[in-house]
């Protein structure tokens, strides 16, 4: 999974939110919509899109699915961001050393 899929699947506000909620821990489908705009099945339909993404993993309950964030998804999205920042903090040095020679 490219890290633009992983920015697409969370472009979605439905699926932000849900990506949101379950910072706060696992939680069922139902438990996951109480409160959204949208149905359990347009939840779950949000839920498949994150999990494609790597964002979200999910374990089997008895009948039920629980979703909780995956972990390893969101340390691909942190290196990123740690590239990124790194990248543009060594280019702000750069600058600043440039101006002061």
């Amino acid at each position: 999974m490219t890290y633009g899929e992983k920015f697409e699947a969370l472009a979605a506000p439905i699926r932000l939110a849900v990506f949101e909620r379950l910072r706060q821990g696992p939680a069922s489908v139902g438990a996951l919509a109480d409160g959204l705009p949208v149905s359990r099945p347009a939840v779950s339909q949000h839920l498949k899109v994150l999990k494609q993404a790597g964002l979200v993993a999910e374990t089997r309950q008895g009948v039920k699915r629980i979703y909780r964030l995956d972990t390893e998804g969101l340390a691909a999205l942190r290196d990123y961001f740690d590239r990124f920042w790194d990248d543009a903090l060594g280019a702000y040095k750069r600058s600043l050393e440039a101006r002061d020679a």
